[in-house]
């Protein structure tokens, strides 16, 4: 059955990529293929993968010893237990990406609506593409490098949006700030999901990661920069005219802009005060911002003032790009419970023998399989003993992990996050930009490792 579920899972990711000659849409087939990986594992027989994983025997022998009578020898009872506690589990995690990521958005709409964005559009002049493009990506990957990737992603294309009307230049755009979000996130403890298990985990320390990570991170976007500088004709185009409903608004734009910008940055520093979770962070800037939309411009009229409200940014979030995600985390977080991820990555410590190498092919399979699973692998496959903290191994692990997602467009949250912002085709980002970001994401791997001691 594990051979089925993973021909279902490798349908599924080609469909997502042939979404336009197929006309399905990626969100559909990421839900279907999400929900039949985990009932086809309920109802399967435990494989080999399982049947030698020590939490699923741990589970069965606990299970057993709570259990009295015919029950007792009901082996494929207990599977479904475990499944089901296996899903909750994922589940758990995975809404609390969703949640942070609506959160995100909400955040980015809400400011937005009030036109708060027009005061960092306002300060841009350039009307250069490539000297643009320069701002933007730096910007991206330090901004990236203090929220994390995915919001700064969020964030940043909601501002090209307004900056750049042609969308074919808009599009590159985009794939770069997912290359410089990705890259920024790499080198900082809080800038990348993975980069956080590891800091979280123990195997890496905040300093050492940053003045380990920063130069190859920043080759990593530059080489790909340096490129689309030399090679990039298309124009930015004119700025369409604002239409007389934009320009009844209210004087409130700057406000919510300081306020939502202070939120975001606000939830790291929720994290590391309170240890919480970091959509609990999200949540909390969001309410504030909410309270704070209700409060001010009170003499607006009323049906003016309903678009500026928190409800009508809830509204206008990318909803499909949301279930999208959830279906990918769920297709994947299949697999991990069936200890196929983990398996996996024994066969290749088995088979590959030198670290640098299986490092590096787990960033590249970070584009294709989510990096959080693959880094979690990585973590239960390389014991501290063997490998202390701030050793090669986990510094070139959280640069692999945090930057091979850029190799595709589904291969990050950034990614996907832009993917359904943009409607990027998989496609297109692949004849586009997959390849730049191969070049940088080689180029930051080889600097790393003519770096270290």
């Amino acid at each position: 059955m594990e051979s089925v579920i993973l021909f279902v899972f490798v349908i599924g990711y080609l469909l997502i990529a042939l979404e336009h000659p197929v006309k399905i849409n990626k969100t559909a087939t990421a839900l279907v293929t999400g929900v039949l990986c985990w009932t086809l594992f309920v109802i399967s027989e435990p494989g080999h993968q399982l049947l030698s994983n020590e939490s699923y025997l741990n589970f069965i022998e606990q299970a057993k010893s709570k259990t009295t009578g015919a029950i007792l020898h009901d082996t494929q009872q207990f599977h479904t237990e475990f499944v089901s506690e296996s899903l909750e589990h994922h589940l758990a995690e995975i809404a609390q990406i969703l949640f942070f990521l609506m959160g995100a958005m909400t955040i980015v709409e809400l400011i937005d609506a009030h036109h708060g964005f027009r005061f960092i559009t306002n300060i841009i002049k350039t009307r250069n593409p490539v000297r643009l493009l320069w701002i933007v990506c730096i910007v991206t990957f330090f901004l990236s490098a203090v929220l994390d990737n995915l919001t700064t992603t969020i964030v940043m294309i909601s501002l090209i949006r307004k900056l750049i009307p042609n969308k074919e230049t808009r599009l590159f755009f985009a794939g770069m700030i997912i290359v410089s979000a990705n890259a920024g996130g790499a080198w900082s403890p809080i800038g990348d999901v993975t980069t956080t298990m590891l800091w979280i985990g123990g195997q890496i320390s905040a300093s050492r990661i940053i003045t380990s990570l920063l130069l190859p991170s920043i080759v990593c976007m530059v080489v790909p920069l340096i490129y689309l500088s030399l090679t990039m004709k298309s124009e930015i185009g004119s700025a369409t005219a604002a239409s007389p409903e934009d320009e009844v608004h209210p004087g409130s734009g700057k406000l919510m802009l300081i306020l939502g910008l202070a939120v975001l940055l606000g939830v790291p520093v929720f994290k590391t005060v309170t240890h919480l979770p970091p959509y609990l962070g999200i949540l909390l800037g969001l309410g504030i911002l909410w309270i704070v939309s209700e409060l001010i411009n009170p003499d607006l009229d009323e049906a003016v003032r309903k678009k500026y409200t928190a409800a009508h940014a809830l509204g206008k979030i990318d909803m499909p790009s949301v279930l999208f995600f959830m279906g990918i985390l769920l297709a994947v977080s299949a697999l991990q419970s069936m200890a196929m991820l983990t398996e996996f990555s024994a066969w290749l410590d088995t088979t590959l023998k030198d670290n640098r190498l299986i490092i590096s092919l787990i960033g590249v399979l970070s584009s294709i399989v989510d990096n959080v699973p693959l880094v979690a692998a990585s973590m239960g496959m390389y014991s501290m003993e063997q490998y202390p903290v701030d050793s090669m191994t986990w510094h070139y692990l959280a640069y692999c992990a945090g930057t091979g997602g850029s190799l595709l467009v589904i291969g990050s949250a950034a990614g996907v996050a832009a993917m359904g912002m943009e409607k990027i085709e998989f496609i297109w980002y692949l004849k586009n930009i997959s390849w730049l970001a191969a070049f940088g994401y080689a180029a930051g791997a080889l600097v790393y490792l003519a770096t270290i001691p």
